[in-house]
């Protein structure tokens, strides 16, 4: 028998079918990041038959909590789970633990297929996905743990990947975790709830994320949260100019990360040429204290798009 999945299910099939002795093929995904596999995993018998097509582990689920202690420990009236990946046997437990707990689903916005569903009332197929969070794109929700969904889900909602992107920066800033985008859906879904005299619970799991794809996420956290930032600026075509408007940046705390020169955009280069600066800032409002000290500076700098 074949087994496909991106990450846990494929690493519990794994060791389920070792004890067997036919031949099993167990495939992941190959957009699945590349994780260590630990020495654990690495023990395995590959003896009985079980070829290992291209799986990539996920870590262990890494709620801080579990599903029993949250449904237990909230008192009845005031308690929201919410669950991302794996969402089934968590809205279950939760349920069956606690009747009275508020249970959230959450899905990327480009791969909603358990919405679509159960608007629909029946397992449905979306004709594409499209999202960063690679551990919950899939176009179709599983036929038998669909009717658990149905029941014990109170609500679902979707999130955006910027949404997530931004959620993955606070988690490693604030908290110093590393959280794959498919764990980070109850994190980015908590800006679309009133949370106010509620005790709510985001339950987040894995961090199955390569190196790349962290670093391409940490930039663009910090470009959507307005940390980097690129102004662009006409200027004369003449010594001294450049210094001038390092010295406007510098005197608002700006840094500049990066400096293109332009000198065809215009045919009189005495009259414009265009300096495009990209700059680190504290967040929106200093990105704003520096783009308004240029345009008192007799510049006319207009915001354009990062590119790192």
């Amino acid at each position: 028998g074949d087994a496909a999945d991106g990450g846990r299910f494929a690493q519990s099939e794994f060791f389920r079918k070792n004890r067997r002795t036919e031949k099993h093929r167990i495939i992941s995904e190959i957009q699945t990041p590349e994780t260590p596999i630990s020495e654990k995993y690495a023990a395995l018998d590959f003896s009985k038959g079980i070829v290992l097509d291209r799986v990539s582990f996920a870590y262990p689920d890494a709620g801080r909590l579990s599903v029993e202690e949250v449904s237990l420990r909230i008192p009845q009236g005031q308690h929201v789970a919410i669950v991302g990946e794996n969402g089934a046997g968590k809205s279950t437990l939760a349920k069956l633990l606690n009747p009275k707990i508020k249970v959230i689903g959450v899905e990327p916005a480009g791969a909603n297929c358990l919405q679509v569903s159960i608007k629909e009332g029946k397992v449905t197929t979306l004709e594409h996905v499209s999202t960063i969070a690679d551990g919950t794109a899939v176009k179709t929700p599983g036929s038998k743990i669909f009717p658990y969904l149905c029941d014990y889900l109170d609500e679902i909602l979707t999130v955006k990947d910027e949404e997530l992107v931004v959620a993955f920066l606070d988690m490693v800033e604030n908290h110093k975790m590393i959280v794959e985008n498919s764990g980070l859906l109850t994190v980015a879904a908590l800006k679309h709830l009133n949370v106010k005299d509620k005790r709510v619970v985001s339950i987040l799991s894995g961090g199955n994320m390569d190196v790349i794809t962290m670093s391409s996420v940490v930039q663009q956290g910090l470009i959507l949260r307005d940390r980097i930032f690129t102004v662009s600026v006409l200027l004369p075509d003449r010594p001294g100019e450049l210094c001038h408007v390092a010295d406007v940046i510098a005197k608002q705390n700006g840094n500049v990360i990066k400096l293109e020169h332009n000198q065809f955009v215009s045919i009189n280069r005495n009259a414009a040429v265009e300096l495009r600066i990209t700059l680190e800032a504290f967040g929106s409002e200093h990105k704003r204290q520096i783009i308004d000290a240029l345009y008192n500076n007799g510049y006319q700098p207009k915001a354009v798009r990062t590119n790192i």
